[in-house]
């Protein structure tokens, strides 16, 4: 039952993901951060295998890291989607990664954006996108109250309500998200919304 969701405001990019570790029927743990920070100014929420999301995201990371490193420039937000589309697409003819992704970023000549990429190596650049089925409900709202010059605040708020949508019409909805945002100051978490609070390690 993932949801990951995103859109492009006035100046910002936010995205918004569950943070359930489910297998099956069993939930492992409601704390795992599925928006990985790729670099200073870009965000990747993903969804999909537990495995192949930790390892597709962390490869991806190092690779724009790699970029940067050896060209002491970064990677654009259109460029690292390209390459992350690119890798989808051959792996795809090899071994898939069952990954779904929405990669927002912030760049000085272009200012935010987002990008829908899926398991099968589509990409595309949208100002709202939602992958799970959460994402039955999430496009909804959005479309009844997205604006293209909404501020950090009516963003969140929309998302809260997204997040209300879910939790009440899921049969099993995921009880805490997390939502991250990256504008020209850069990526970082904004806040936690939890229901559910993972009990403490007994040391016996």
């Amino acid at each position: 039952m993932e949801c990951v969701f995103g859109m492009v405001g006035n100046g910002f990019s936010l995205v918004v993901a569950d943070s359930s570790a489910v297998h099956s029927i069993l939930v492992h743990k409601s704390n795992e951060d599925k928006i990985m920070i790729l670099d200073s100014h870009k965000l990747m929420g993903a969804s999909g295998e537990a495995g192949d999301r930790a390892q597709f995201t962390e490869y991806v990371q190092k690779n724009v890291a790699l970029y940067q490193f050896r060209n002491g420039i970064p990677l654009t937000t259109a460029a690292t989607a390209n390459f992350t589309r690119g890798e989808l697409a051959t792996a795809l003819r090899k071994n898939p990664y069952m990954v779904n992704i929405i990669l927002a970023g912030y760049d000085k000549e272009t200012g935010p954006s987002l990008y829908y990429i899926d398991y099968i190596a589509t990409l595309h650049k949208v100002d709202k996108a939602a992958f799970g089925y959460g994402s039955y409900f999430s496009l909804a709202m959005m479309d009844r109250h997205y604006r293209k010059d909404m501020t950090v605040e009516e963003a969140v708020d929309l998302a809260d309500k997204c997040i209300i949508e879910i939790r009440s019409r899921l049969v099993v909805a995921p009880p805490n998200f997390v939502i991250k945002i990256v504008d020209k100051d850069g990526a970082r978490e904004y806040a936690w919304r939890e229901s559910v609070k993972d009990a403490p390690v007994s040391n016996i």
